[in-house]
């Protein structure tokens, strides 16, 4: 009896075993809400303003377990340009610090390192010739799990968040210098700011 009582005991062991070490399935563990995708105007520089595509989206643990390693990562892309990335962001957006309990929800902001940029003002950017929209997708890694797709949408041409918005996402443009002409083109190359 006693031989029978260890070897199901060992088997449990090794059952919760494989299950712990099992890598976990994202689409199981979190789902995502109230995606939106737009135009995040940045600090003035040099007489130049700078808008980047922006994603910003509900995440929710939808499991019954605390997760304590949780990344998301956006990749832009000009359309026209879908085979080309034309900037990408990350964030560590859960961590053991900071842990995502069960029903517990955070927003996520992924702001792209490519932008536009114009010394004329943010609304001529969006009707100027070399502007191109832009097409977002953004993905989730939980511990060793693979990137995940959970969505794509095309970047829309608006300044600030539609939803789930915060006071940060809406930066007011400084007024263009007295030198600044009003019709300057955007740049159709990224601005990369260091």
């Amino acid at each position: 009896m006693e031989f029978v009582t260890s070897r199901l005991v060992l088997a449990a062991g090794l059952a919760l075993a494989a299950a712990a070490c099992r890598t976990p399935e994202p689409k199981t563990l979190l789902d995502t809400s109230e995606a939106d995708a737009y135009w995040a105007v940045e600090p003035a520089m040099g007489g130049e303003q700078y808008i980047a595509p922006t994603v910003k989206f509900r995440l929710h643990n939808r499991s019954d377990a605390q997760q304590h390693s949780v990344q998301a990562m956006a990749v832009f892309r000009r359309k026209g340009e879908e085979n080309l990335t034309w900037g990408s962001a990350f964030e560590q957006v859960v961590s053991r610090k900071t842990p995502l309990d069960p029903g517990q929800s955070v927003i996520v902001t992924l702001k792209s390192e490519a932008r536009y940029h114009s010394q004329g003002p943010i609304a001529g950017m969006f009707t100027h010739p070399l502007y191109r929209d832009a097409l977002v997708e953004y993905f989730i890694r939980v511990g060793s799990s693979g990137w995940v797709s959970f969505g794509q949408m095309p970047v829309e041409r608006r300044v600030g968040a539609r939803s789930v918005a915060s006071e940060s996402d809406v930066v007011m443009p400084s007024p263009p210098g007295p030198s600044a002409p009003a019709s300057s083109a955007p740049s159709p190359s990224p601005a990369r700011r260091d």
